[in-house]
Formats: C-alpha cells, sequence, structure tokens
C-alpha cells in the first residue's frame, strides 16, 4: 500500500516546531556530552529524508532557502562571535596569533587540496578552478565551532571562536578574489585593487558602525533591535552589490558596539550615550543568539535532507576527500605546533568544515562550474571533519573529567587545576 504524505501548512509548522525543540534538546546533550548539536541536527535531517521517502513524499529541493540561510546565518553567527570578544591589551597578541593560525591553516590547505582535486578528479582541468573548489572545503566552520566550544577552557574557547571567525572571513576573501582572477571576460583583478577594495571595506565598515550606534541610540522605542538587524543585512547586501567584502561590516559593528568605550575616547566619548548604547548591546546579544540558533538548525536539517548517501559509497569519491582530511589535520598539526607548542589537543581536531563550505559552493558562478564535479567529495569532508570533532570533544571532556576528579582528591592539586580558569 502507498502513502502519499502532503506538506499542508498545518503539518510545515508542526514540524518547525518539533525541529526547533528537538534542536534544544540537542544542544542540552551537546553541553553533557561535547557531541556537536550540529552534527545531531544533520542525522536528523537524513532520518527526515528517509521517512519522507518512505510516505512517498514530494521530491523536495531546497537550494534556495540552504542559500538565503546560509546568509543570515553566516552573518548571525560572526555577530554573535563578535559581541562576544573583548579587545584588551592583552588580548593582541592571541588574536594576532588566532589570525596567523586562520590564515596559513586557509592557504595550506587550500593549496594541497587544490593539488589533489587537480590531479584525480579528471572535470578539473586548471589550477586556477581547482583552487576554486579548494578554498571553500578549507575554511573553518564557525557555525559548528562557536557553539560546540562552550564546554572548553576559556582561553581555548577564545581561539576557537576567534580562529573560526577569522577563517571565513579570509576564506570568503580569497573565495571572491579567485572568481575575480577568473572573469567571465578573461580579465583578473589586480592585487593591489583588490587589496585596496578590503581597505575601502573597512573604512566604509567603521563610518557605518559609528553612524549605526549615534542613531539608534537615540530611538527610544522599544522596537529597533530587528530593525538594527535590518540594517545589518542591507548593508551587507549593498556591499555584495558593490563588490565589497562585507562580512567586515558584521565583523566591525559587532566589535564596536561591544567594545564601545574602546572606539569612544576622547572628543568622541561625549557623542555616546553609553546607557542606552548599553541596552542595545545587551539585547542585539539575545536577539543575535537567538536568531542564529533558528537559523543554524533549520540549515543544518535541510543540508540533512538534501544529503544523498548513495553518493558517499563511490571509493574514488572516499580517496580523494581522505587525502584531503589527511592534509588538513597534517597542516594543522604543523601550524598549531609552531605556534601554540605542546598544548593544541583538542584544538588540533577541532577543524569541521560546514555552514560556509556549502554555501560557497552554491555562489560558485555557473560560467566557472564543474560539470560532473562529484558533490560527495563535499559531503564526504563535512561529514568527516565533523565526526573526528566530535570525538575528539568526547576524549577531551572524558580526560578533563578524570584528571578534575584526580584533583580533587588532592585539595593542593585541585586548586593548581582550578586557578588558570580563576585567573582568566
Amino acid at each position: 500500500m502507498e502513502f502519499l504524505f502532503v506538506f499542508t501548512t498545518e503539518y510545515k509548522i508542526i514540524a518547525a516546531s518539533v525541529i526547533i525543540i528537538l534542536s534544544f534538546f540537542f544542544g542540552e546533550f551537546a553541553k553533557k556530552t561535547n557531541i556537536p548539536s550540529v552534527l545531531m541536527l544533520i542525522v536528523l535531517g537524513i532520518l527526515l529524508n528517509f521517512g519522507i521517502d518512505a510516505f512517498g513524499g514530494e521530491n523536495l529541493t531546497f537550494k534556495n532557502e540552504l542559500e538565503i540561510l546560509g546568509t543570515v546565518g553566516l552573518i548571525m553567527i560572526v555577530l554573535e562571535a563578535a559581541l562576544e570578544l573583548e579587545l584588551k591589551r592583552e588580548k593582541l597578541v592571541p588574536i594576532l596569533k588566532a589570525l596567523l593560525i586562520a590564515l596559513l591553516g586557509l592557504i595550506g590547505s587550500a593549496w594541497v587540496a587544490a593539488e589533489i582535486l587537480y590531479y584525480f578528479v579528471p572535470q578539473i582541468d586548471d589550477k586556477w578552478t581547482a583552487w576554486l573548489y579548494a578554498t571553500p572545503l578549507s575554511i573553518l566552520s564557525s557555525a559548528i565551532i562557536i557553539p560546540s566550544v562552550s564546554g572548553l577552557k576559556e582561553h581555548k574557547k577564545e581561539f576557537h571562536i576567534y580562529e573560526s571567525t577569522f577563517s571565513d572571513i579570509l576564506g570568503i576573501i580569497m573565495f571572491y578574489f579567485l572568481i575575480g582572477q577568473m572573469g567571465a571576460d578573461g580579465q583578473g583583478e589586480s592585487i593591489g585593487a583588490f587589496a585596496g577594495n578590503i581597505v575601502l571595506t573597512i573604512v566604509l565598515s567603521l563610518v557605518a558602525s559609528y553612524v549605526i550606534v549615534l542613531i539608534f541610540q537615540r530611538i527610544k522605542t522599544h522596537v529597533k533591535l530587528f530593525l538594527l538587524i535590518a540594517v545589518l543585512l542591507l548593508l551587507y547586501e549593498i556591499g555584495k552589490l558593490m563588490h565589497l567584502s562585507s562580512l567586515f561590516i558584521i565583523l566591525i559593528f559587532g566589535l564596536l558596539i561591544a567594545n564601545m568605550k574602546l572606539f569612544f575616547q576622547g572628543a568622541m566619548a561625549k557623542w555616546l550615550d553609553y546607557k542606552h548604547a548599553k541596552h542595545i548591546y545587551e539585547g542585539l546579544h539575545v536577539v543575535t543568539m537567538e536568531t542564529a540558533f533558528v537559523v543554524r538548525t533549520f540549515f543544518f536539517v535541510i543540508f540533512g535532507i538534501t544529503i544523498v548517501l548513495s553518493s558517499l559509497a563511490d571509493l574514488n569519491v572516499a580517496m580523494i576527500a581522505l587525502l584531503i582530511i589527511a592534509s588538513i589535520y597534517i597542516i594543522r598539526f604543523v601550524v598549531l605546533r609552531i605556534f601554540l607548542g605542546r598544548d593544541i589537543l583538542p584544538q588540533l581536531f577541532i577543524a569541521p568544515r560546514g555552514l560556509i563550505t556549502i554555501l560557497l559552493f552554491y555562489k560558485i558562478p555557473k560560467h566557472l562550474e564543474v560539470a560532473g564535479f562529484n558533490s560527495g567529495i563535499l559531503l564526504f569532508i563535512i561529514i568527516g571533519t565533523a565526526l573526528i570533532m566530535t570525538f575528539a570533544m568526547v576524549s577531551d571532556k572524558n580526560r578533563t573529567g578524570k584528571a578534575v576528579n584526580q584533583a580533587k582528591a588532592n585539595p593542593v592539586g585541585y586548586e593548581k587545576w582550578v586557578a588558570p580558569d580563576i585567573d582568566d
């Protein structure tokens, strides 16, 4: 007997509500086990896909939805991360170190992945295309990392927030630089012009951020936080239309409003109504966190629904993906060992690919798409790096738990154990 499941409005509302409720419990379970909630959301999407097929449901495609959710999710996640970053003199070195690690990890991973794709994927017949396809595979997923590292020690959590945020921004800049070099007219953009574009974006982002804070601190109505988010989304999309690195707008605004006293000094301090601006920051922090949670939830569930598991059974796909995954962790080991020394666990294995990787693959222009490129490579790397991160986080939680229990048995040892966190 064949069933036909029709997705009426009522069923869609019920499904969306259940998904959000489950996502909340996934988050709570993740805090206790260190299993990333994002991985559970992807599995939920895969199971939903099986259910849709079993009941003869309609063939659903979500490419447009994924693009919209991915863009909004990226903005919310970067803004959420920026709102949590304190710019202090003592944090300058960790910030610069995270920037260098993100940059070297991105370039190193993209270079090796491009070589692997060039030599093992017949459809890719030039190095520029190989680099274009390798870049999304080389970007850390802040959408997975930021909600997953809350249980780590403070200095390690901050490192991952800095690194993943920088990786997103640098990866997007590199991706669009490559597209500029591969223009449809064959005329690539010069490095000087591209660098000028970035400087212009940063200057405009600072000006826009100051103007937004000065205007919104004077708005007395309570209905203004989503208005502010709408303004940021508008500026982001306008920046993209102007070919600017518009993610800087979100990052700089978040840093400015989270560190207002640093940005409003001297004569500028009198322009700032700190009390009202502080209320905006606190409300925005909550709204951003909640919005990022909802968008991230639906993005990864929908991504799970769209996964074609049969594409993972191709041995050639598996070999290419495993080579790229191996190169990611080898390069990461070298970079972390140089900059962080011996204490590189579990940081070494926290290198998942996710939202930004998927989003940028959808952003590859039609004239640069490689016909016949197997998306199983993308899926294999995303799932593989997420699983590796899961095992590393669970192992670290178990190891830390044992160390804490042993330290508690010795009061002096326990004081030594907790002292670094107290200092932080």
